[in-house]
């Protein structure tokens, strides 16, 4: 008998299984990612990088939490000069396809960044225009105004489009709908959307001191504890977009939880917090799990999984 395939496809992008390495976990040097390929993931995410390196916020910038972490790295980086580095080692030594996440203060800086990392060799280029624990450097996220998130993914695709590298843009809950934020960036050539980034900010308090723990008081929120907000995002963007790929992002560390996002309308799942407390085995297990679900029903593939909760 056949074993199920677990390949699936995001936009024109195709994956070997559609357990994607988040941006912001393992995402910043070769040796890191190429951990991550070899323990079956399907496609790799980079850390987000800027024009210029960042220091991020002083310590402590992340805390474990009962449902999961609390983070303002705010967003630390060694820039896009050395992160084109990494991306075509990386493309060198392996053949999973790896997306590499940006982030900028401009339109022009967003296309730029797009820009140098196809020309890198990345296999598509995520915009990170929703972190929610740097808005008193950058201001209000471009992924809350609608007219601002448009010129930033306008301004991408364009620069995209001489190498004709696909585009994604990861959309935040922390707006007035998210499904009208997909259709924003589809009329502008998104091949796909991420949902979510970490949500808040929040904050933890040491009940002893009084004081907030984190250095920057507040920060995004992650794991298992954001599953229902992101799995209801996944549906809202395929309510309204229905022919819109979506990679799913939040919450998922069993894979009752990845086929909840499947059901809601995601072509693929990033794993970020999850693997933090696993390891790049993450991958493999969930991979070696599917495929049984899939068996156990009958299924040659994962495509009637995709969108079921909307029939």
């Amino acid at each position: 008998m056949t074993p199920p395939s677990l390949a699936t496809s995001l936009g024109p992008l195709r994956l070997p299984s559609p357990f994607v390495l988040a941006s912001g976990i393992l995402g910043t040097y070769e040796a890191s990612l190429l951990r991550v390929a070899a323990a079956g993931a399907g496609a790799l995410t980079t850390k987000s990088c800027s024009l210029a390196p960042r220091a991020g916020h002083p310590t402590p910038c992340v805390l474990p939490w009962r449902g999961g972490f609390i983070n303002a790295v705010g967003l630390s980086n060694p820039g896009v000069a050395e992160e084109a580095k990494v991306v075509r080692a990386v493309k060198e030594a392996c053949s999973t396809p790896l997306i590499a996440s940006v982030f900028g203060a401009t339109p022009d800086e967003f296309a730029a960044l797009a820009s140098a990392m196809a020309d890198a060799g990345a296999d598509a280029v995520e915009l990170n225009v929703s972190c929610p624990n740097v808005q008193s450097e950058f201001g209000t996220p471009f992924a809350a105004d609608a007219a601002a998130l448009k010129r930033v993914t306008a301004a991408a695709k364009k620069a995209l489009d001489k190498t004709g590298t696909p585009l994604a843009v990861k959309l935040s809950l922390q707006c007035a709908s998210i499904g009208e934020m997909a259709r924003v960036v589809e009329g502008e050539g998104a091949d796909w959307v991420v949902a979510i980034n970490t949500v808040g900010p929040g904050m933890v308090i040491d009940p002893v001191t009084g004081r907030p723990v984190l250095s920057n008081k507040r920060g995004g929120v992650s794991g298992t504890a954001i599953l229902p907000l992101a799995v209801r995002a996944v549906y809202d963007i395929r309510e309204a977009c229905p022919r819109l790929p979506i990679l799913a992002t939040g919450g998922t560390s069993r894979l009752e939880d990845a086929l909840q996002h499947f059901a809601a309308g995601a072509g693929a799942v990033a794993i970020g917090s999850a693997v933090a407390d696993e390891g790049p085995a993450i991958f493999g297990r969930l991979a070696k799990e599917l495929a049984g679900e899939l068996s156990r029903r009958g299924l040659d593939s994962i495509a009637s999984l995709i969108g079921r909760a909307h029939a």
